[in-house]
């Protein structure tokens, strides 16, 4: 099991957590397109019981930002033989939010997958964490996350100087059994490889965040 922690090093590991409700889960996501690498949701209701703070995501949150932890953005990843991809060393900086609203120190925008994102200041980011649900097993050979161990410490990092603070960094791959949970900072430095061919690897991956919005802005939610 690994050693890390989220506070020291930006990323932790919670095995099994979901393995009683990863059937759930995949009933809950069947109705969704099977021909997109990556999905944002909104408005999957059935998904609310495991995801809120009371579930088995949710209560993981809670536990480092708090009671008023929500989730504020889900993604579903699901790399397989016909949609397989790789991911560069970067930092997460968007939030989806519920509609246009210009507000001192938040922007640029943009939109995906029809929903409104914006990047605020860091530190709305700095306070968020980030769980991703493994509903497959990720070994060594199926693009498992691999993270700058502590990069969360450092702030925002200009996009230039992000590969020499990964070089510098010890480098961990979030290894993964299906019904496991790992909890990351959402500002950690992160990338991931293409999976092998003729592997699955779906994710779910929600974002939390205790924050409410200034003057207007509103989390889209889940």
């Amino acid at each position: 099991m690994s050693s890390l922690t989220l506070d020291r090093d930006g990323a932790q590991h919670f095995p099994a957590v979901l393995a009683a409700c990863v059937d759930d889960i995949l009933i809950a996501l069947a109705e969704l397109p099977q021909d997109r690498a990556g999905i944002r949701l909104n408005g999957v209701g059935p998904l609310e019981k495991h995801i809120g703070i009371s579930g088995c995501f949710g209560s993981i949150a809670r536990q480092f930002i708090g009671d008023r932890a929500k989730p504020v953005r889900a993604i579903l990843f699901d790399k397989s033989e016909g949609q397989n991809w790789s991911l560069g060393w970067h930092q997460d900086r968007t939030i989806c939010v519920g509609e246009h609203c210009e507000v001192e120190g938040f922007g640029p925008w943009s939109t995906k997958a029809g929903m409104l994102h914006v990047e605020p200041p860091f530190d709305v980011i700095k306070r968020m964490v980030t769980l991703r649900g493994h509903l497959d097993p990720v070994p060594e050979t199926n693009a498992p996350l691999l993270i700058a161990v502590g990069s969360h410490r450092l702030g925002r990092v200009p996009t230039t100087e992000v590969e020499e603070i990964v070089r510098a960094s010890s480098v961990e791959a979030c290894l993964a059994e299906a019904g496991d949970v790992w909890a990351y900072r959402t500002s950690i430095i992160h990338a991931s490889k293409a999976a092998e061919v003729g592997r699955g690897r779906r994710v779910l991956q929600v974002d939390y965040s205790a924050d409410d919005l200034p003057d207007g802005l509103t989390w889209a939610g889940i």
